[in-house]
C-alpha cells in the first residue's frame, strides 16, 4: 500500500507541473525516475514483496543501481527509436515534404470542391467533416490540415450561409479521429496491442470511426443550426483581420500532385495479408518507397540541387519527431514503468477485480481520465502516452481484450482535444478566423461529447 500512496503523491505533483505547461518530457522523465528510485528504497526496506523491477525484461544490469536508473531510459529508447520512432519520423518526413511540393494544398483542394455545387448550408458542413476526416487520413497534422481547410474550405462555407464560428468549428473538428498509418499515437497504439498498423487500422479503428465519424458530421448538422439561430448576429462577428483567401498555395505543382499523399495508403492496403499476403510491406518501407517516387516526380519538373534541399526537409522533420514525439513516448513508458515497479498497477487490478467492476466500467473511467486529460492539458500525447504501456497488463489481468480498454483510449484523446481551448488547433484555427477559442469549442463540445459517448458504445459492440 505505500507504494500506492507513494505513486499517487508523484503522480499528483507530475500533473500539477504539466497543468503549468513545462515540457511534459522532461516532467514525465523525473517522475519516472522518482517513481524508480522509490521502489529501489521501498525494496531495500523489505516494503515490495515481489521486489523492485527496475530494467525492461532482458536487459541486463550495469551492476550500480544508480547507473541502472538510466540505463532504462537507453535501453526504451533505443527499442523505441527502432521500431516505433522510425515509423513515426518516417510519416512524418513523408507529410512534410507533400506539403512543401504543393501536394497536400492541391489534394484538400480537390476534396472539397465537389461540395460547393451542393445548396444547402448545414448540409455542406456536415459533409465537410467526411471530406476533411478522410484528407485526415493523408495529411496527419492537425493544425496543418485545419489551415489547408481554412484556405480551401471555410470561404465556401460561410459564402453558403453558415456562420463564420459554425464554419470554424467544423473544420477544428476534422481531424479529430487520429487515425490510419499515418498517425503516431495509432501506430504507438499498434505496437502496444502486439499487432501490425494495417491490422489495427482496418480491422479495430475502421469499424468505430466510421460510427463515430457519423456521429459527429449529424451533430454538427443540429449543432451548428442550432447555435446560429441562438446567437442571431453574435455568430457572424469576428475580431481583427481574417487570414483565410480564395485560392491556396499549390506551388505550381501539377494537378495529378494530389494523389502523391495517397501513395503509402494505397502501397499499405495492397501489400498486406487482406489482399496481396505474399508481400510483406511495413510503415517506414512504405512511405520511403513513397518519397522517392516524389523526389522522382520532383527531378522531372525542377533542377536537382531545387529538389534535394527540398528534399532534406523530410529527414529534419524526422529528426523533429524524434526530438518532440519519440522522446515523449519514452519517457511515458518510464513514468508508466515507475508506476509498475512501485507495485501500484498490480495493487490497483486486485482492488479493482475485489470490486467486482467489469472490464466495461475500467474501460469507461480510463477513456473518461484521458478525455478529461486531453481537454486539460490542450493535448492527448502526453496522458496517452504514459498510461497506453499499462493496457496490455490490465487486458490480461480481466481476461480482456487489449484493444477493448486501447482503442477508446487513443481515439478519445483527438476527440476530446477538440474541446480544449488551448489545443494548437483550436488556437490556430481561431486566429485564422478572427474568433474567440472559447467561443469555438463552445461549438465543438456537443459533437465532441456525442462521438465520445458512440466511441465507447461502439468499442464494446466490436470487443
Amino acid at each position: 500500500m505505500i507504494g500506492v500512496i507513494f505513486s499517487l503523491i508523484v503522480t499528483i505533483v507530475i500533473v500539477r507541473i504539466l497543468l503549468k505547461k513545462f515540457k511534459a518530457q522532461f516532467v514525465l522523465f523525473l517522475g519516472g525516475l522518482i517513481l524508480l528510485a522509490g521502489a529501489v528504497v521501498m525494496d531495500l526496506l523489505g516494503l515490495l514483496p515481489n521486489g523492485a523491477q527496475i530494467l525492461p525484461k532482458g536487459v541486463s544490469s550495469t551492476g550500480f543501481i544508480g547507473f541502472d536508473l538510466v540505463k532504462c531510459i537507453t535501453s526504451i529508447m533505443s527499442s523505441r527509436t527502432a521500431g516505433i520512432g522510425l515509423l513515426i519520423m518516417s510519416a512524418a518526413g513523408y507529410s512534410r515534404y507533400m506539403s512543401l511540393i504543393g501536394a497536400s494544398a492541391i489534394m484538400a483542394d480537390y476534396l472539397s470542391r465537389p461540395l460547393r455545387l451542393l445548396k444547402s448550408p448545414y448540409l455542406v458542413l456536415s459533409l465537410s467533416y467526411v471530406v476533411g476526416a478522410f484528407a485526415d487520413l493523408f495529411i496527419p497534422s492537425a493544425s496543418g490540415l485545419a489551415m489547408l481547410l481554412m484556405v480551401t474550405l471555410y470561404p465556401v462555407l460561410v459564402r453558403l450561409g453558415n456562420s463564420p464560428l459554425s464554419a470554424a468549428a467544423l473544420i477544428a473538428t476534422v481531424s479529430c479521429l487520429d487515425m490510419g498509418p499515418t498517425s503516431g499515437a495509432a501506430n504507438y497504439a499498434a505496437q502496444v496491442a502486439g499487432m501490425d498498423t494495417m491490422t489495427y487500422f482496418i480491422d479495430y479503428q475502421i469499424p468505430v470511426g466510421i460510427a463515430v465519424g457519423i456521429t459527429i458530421a449529424v451533430l454538427h448538422y443540429f449543432t451548428q443550426k442550432y447555435f446560429d439561430k441562438k446567437d442571431g448576429a453574435e455568430a457572424w462577428k469576428v475580431e481583427g483581420d481574417v487570414k483565410t483567401a480564395d485560392s491556396v498555395d499549390t506551388k505550381n505543382a501539377p494537378v495529378w500532385y494530389g494523389l502523391l499523399p495517397t501513395i503509402p495508403l494505397v502501397l499499405l492496403i495492397v501489400f498486406n495479408p487482406f489482399v496481396i499476403a505474399s508481400v510483406k510491406l511495413d510503415v517506414p518501407t512504405a512511405m520511403f518507397i513513397s518519397f522517392i517516387i516524389a523526389i522522382v516526380c520532383e527531378l522531372c519538373r525542377k533542377n536537382a540541387k531545387e529538389v534535394l534541399n527540398t528534399g532534406m526537409e523530410f529527414f529534419l522533420m524526422m529528426g523533429k519527431q524524434f526530438a518532440t514525439v519519440i522522446t515523449l513516448i519514452v519517457a511515458g513508458e518510464l513514468f508508466a514503468k515507475g508506476l509498475m515497479a512501485t507495485g501500484t498497477i498490480d495493487t490497483l487490478i486486485e482492488g479493482t477485480k475485489n470490486l467486482g467492476l467489469p472490464a466495461y466500467a475500467i474501460m469507461i473511467v480510463m477513456t473518461a481520465f484521458i478525455s478529461v486529460a486531453t481537454v486539460v492539458m490542450g493535448s492527448g500525447n502526453a496522458p496517452f502516452f504514459a498510461f497506453a504501456p499499462l493496457v496490455p497488463g490490465f487486458a490480461e489481468q480481466f481476461g480482456v481484450s487489449t484493444t477493448l480498454l486501447l482503442i477508446p483510449m487513443q481515439l478519445s484523446t483527438g476527440i476530446a482535444r477538440c474541446m480544449s481551448p488551448i489545443t494548437a488547433c483550436v488556437v490556430a484555427v481561431a486566429g485564422c478566423s478572427g474568433l474567440s477559442p472559447f467561443a469555438l469549442v463552445r461549438r465543438t463540445a456537443i459533437p465532441v461529447i456525442g462521438a465520445l459517448l458512440m466511441l465507447i458504445v461502439m468499442t464494446i459492440v466490436f470487443n
